[in-house]
C-alpha cells in the first residue's frame, strides 16, 4: 500500500525560513556537522524551534555491526553493542551542548538501521519540517554520495546539505525556478523556493541569482531539413516560447520586489542540466536552492533527470524542497531510535 501523502506542515501564509519549527539535525561522524551547526543555531533561534539531533549506526550491508562485534575476542556481542551505543550517545550529547548553550531546546536520538531510511522514518513519525546535515567528509567522493541522494529523492520535507568548503554564511545564492501558473503544484513549489532563497539571501547579506532556463522543445529537430518547416515559422515559435517563459518569470519575481537590491533575474536559453552547473561554477555560487517534483504516479522520483543531473554536477551547498502532496516511498515503520 502506498503511504499517505506527507502533508508539509510549513506551507502556510508565507513559506519562508520563519516556518521551520521542528528541525532534524543529522550529526554523524561522516558529515561536516560543525558547519551545519551554525545554520541550525541560526534557524532554531529565528523560529524558536525545537531541534532533534540524531546520529546513525549503519547496521546493514558490509557495515553490519554484528559482524564487527564477532571479530573482537573476549567480549560478547551484547557488551560491545552497549559500548558502541554508549559512545555514540556521549558524542551526540557533547555536540548538543553547543545548541543548548544558545538556549535552544534539543533532544538527542541514536538511529540504528540504514541511515537514510531511518532519517526519513524519523521525519514521518515526528513531523520534522526540515532536515539539515553537513556534506560527506570523505575525500575523493562526489559531493552528494548515494546516501545523500537517497535523502534528496525520498525525504518529504526540505533537505539542506551544507558543503564543508563553504562559509558559515552564503555569499552567492542561486535559486532555479520554472514557473507555470497552469500547474498548481509547480506554481506553489516555485513560490516556496523563492521564499526560502530570498529569506536566506537577506539574512546572510548574500547576492541572489534567480534563474529560469527555457528552450523550445525539439527546436533542433524542427530546423532539420527533413522537417521541411520554414525557418520563419520556427523563429516565431521560438520567440513565442521565449516571450511566454519570460512573462511567467516576471510574474513570479514581481511578488519579491522587496529584494530587488540583492536579486538578479536571469532568463537563459538552453538545457537546465547544462546551464545551471556551468553558472554555479562560473559565478562561484555557494548555495543552490531548487524544487523537485514527482512523476505522476511514481513516488519518490525527480521529474525527468534534470534535478538529479544538476545535483550530480555541483559541489556547493544544496537546499531542496518538494511540492505539497509529495508521497515518499519509505514507510514510517515501527517506532524506533534510542534516546
Amino acid at each position: 500500500m502506498r503511504n499517505a501523502p506527507y502533508l508539509v506542515p510549513w506551507v502556510r501564509e508565507r513559506e519562508d525560513v520563519h516556518r521551520f519549527e521542528n528541525i532534524l539535525f543529522v550529526c554523524d561522524e561522516h558529515s561536516a556537522y560543525e558547519l551545519a551547526l551554525e545554520r541550525v543555531i541560526w534557524l532554531a533561534a529565528l523560529n524558536q524551534a525545537r531541534v532533534t539531533m540524531v546520529s546513525t549506526i549503519d547496521s546493514g550491508g558490509s557495515n553490519d555491526v554484528s559482524r564487527l562485534f564477532s571479530m573482537i575476542p573476549g567480549l560478547g556481542n551484547s557488551e560491545i553493542g552497549e559500548t558502541v551505543i554508549a559512545v555514540h550517545r556521549m558524542k551526540l550529547e557533547d555536540r548538543a551542548q553547543a545548541l543548548r548553550n544558545h538556549g535552544i531546546a534539543v533532544e538527542t536520538k541514536l538511529l540504528i538501521g540504514t541511515p537514510f531510511i531511518e532519517i526519513i522514518r524519523q521525519v514521518l513519525r515526528h513531523g520534522h519540517d526540515i532536515v539539515i546535515k553537513g556534506a560527506h567528509r570523505a575525500a575523493g567522493r562526489r559531493f552528494l554520495p548515494g546516501a545523500d541522494m537517497h535523502l534528496l529523492r525520498k525525504c518529504p520535507c526540505p533537505i539542506w546539505v551544507l558543503n564543508a568548503a563553504s562559509e558559515p554564511q552564503a555569499k552567492r545564492i542561486l535559486v532555479a525556478v520554472d514557473p507555470d501558473p497552469t500547474d498548481p503544484n509547480r506554481d506553489s513549489l516555485n513560490r516556496m523556493i523563492m521564499e526560502l532563497a530570498t529569506s536566506l539571501a537577506r539574512n546572510d547579506g548574500a547576492k541572489l541569482d534567480v534563474m529560469n532556463v527555457w528552450r523550445l522543445q525539439e527546436e533542433a529537430t524542427l530546423r532539420h531539413g527533413l522537417a521541411n518547416i520554414p525557418e520563419e515559422d520556427i523563429d516565431r515559435l521560438v520567440a513565442k516560447a521565449q516571450h511566454d517563459s519570460k512573462s511567467r518569470l516576471q510574474d513570479l519575481v514581481a511578488g519579491f520586489s522587496d529584494y530587488d537590491d540583492i536579486m538578479r533575474v536571469l532568463h537563459i536559453k538552453g538545457v537546465a542540466g547544462d546551464v545551471i552547473p556551468e553558472h554555479v561554477t562560473a559565478e562561484s555560487i555557494d548555495t543552490i536552492v531548487m524544487g523537485t517534483l514527482t512523476r505522476t504516479g511514481v513516488a519518490g522520483l525527480f521529474i525527468g533527470d534534470t534535478a538529479e543531473t544538476i545535483l550530480n554536477h555541483v559541489s556547493c551547498s544544496v537546499l531542496t524542497a518538494k511540492a505539497p502532496g509529495f508521497v515518499t516511498p519509505i514507510g514510517a515503520g515501527p517506532a524506533g531510535g534510542l534516546h
